[in-house]
């Protein structure tokens, strides 16, 4: 395939999709698409009454369920409460370079949010998964490096731009650390990630120094829409592709246009790390990798 878009999604009647942070940006331009296809879409969004505004913007069906990743008994009551197959994963919910705060259960707000509670999340619907887990991460990866002697930035001065930076960079792990898992147990599921190139999303809306709103007036200015954003996420989630793909835009420095698969960093590319995180993340989350998930 040479071009991919919102048009070349299949039919998806009779699939479950589970995106988090569906309510804005292009989680909620993914889910439109896919509702729009014929699939039930399950917005898993921190704050139910955005994800209700939403969703009555979209046609098909769409439901709207509680999950705030920053809390790992919310994800865990998440996992309990949905108890139906899910088709596709899709971890798109995310935080950006927020003053340094720290999750319910004290990880780093961006590595806890961005890689620990979609790793629980995955891992505890992974035996209802039947067919992908799509990954969103960033092309911020490529500055990322994982400090496994702090994680969680107790003992460093933070950073916000190298804790995103690390945690787009742990989504990439995962992926490939996932897949590797899933292809040792025979399974069917795939694992594979996208990043939207420069999107105008709402992860920056927060920001109110005068710095801050002058960087998101000239990422407007250059970012493509919600919905062009979207398409590496749609792509990665529908598209024959292999496990551990990761898609991003086509055009220049991948920030724009169509999406295609697209190279990552070295770093992104260690399996030794991979494998490292994957263990750490289990101790972290008390969350670990379904052994009986074989299909």
């Amino acid at each position: 395939m040479t071009t991919f878009s919102v048009s070349d999604v299949p039919a998806m009647t009779d699939r479950t999709v589970v995106i988090t942070g569906a309510n804005s940006g292009i989680g909620r331009a993914a889910a439109h698409a896919l509702a729009a296809s014929g699939a039930r879409v399950v917005l898993a969004v921190r704050t139910p009454e955005k994800g209700r505004a939403a969703a009555a913007a979209m046609t098909g069906r769409v439901e709207v369920r509680r999950l705030d990743l920053a809390d790992l008994s919310s994800v865990r009551a998440f996992a309990d409460d949905f108890t139906d197959p899910v088709d596709v994963l899709i971890n798109n919910a995310g935080v950006m370079i927020p003053p340094f705060s720290r999750t319910a259960d004290g990880f780093e707000l961006q590595f806890g949010t961005n890689h620990l509670g979609h790793f629980a999340l995955t891992n505890l619907l992974l035996p209802r998964i039947r067919e992908r887990v799509v990954t969103v991460s960033s092309t911020g990866h490529r500055f990322g490096s994982i400090d496994f002697d702090d994680l969680n930035w107790e003992r460093k001065r933070y950073r916000a731009m190298r804790a995103y930076a690390q945690s787009k960079l742990a989504n990439l792990l995962f992926t490939s650390e996932l897949q590797r898992r899933l292809a040792a147990t025979d399974s069917p599921v795939i694992a594979t990630a996208a990043h939207p190139g420069l999107a105008a999303t709402g992860l920056l809306d927060g920001r109110q120094r005068l710095h801050h709103r002058i960087q998101n007036a000239t990422i407007g200015l250059f970012a493509q829409s919600d919905d062009a954003g979207a398409l590496p996420t749609l792509y990665a989630a529908v598209a024959e592709i292999p496990g551990d793909s990761y898609a991003g835009p086509r055009g220049f420095l991948e920030q724009r246009g169509a999406p295609k698969l697209v190279g990552r960093s070295k770093a992104a590319r260690n399996t030794e790390a991979a494998r490292r995180l994957w263990d750490v993340s289990e101790k972290l989350t008390g969350v670990t990798f379904p052994h009986h998930s074989r299909r």
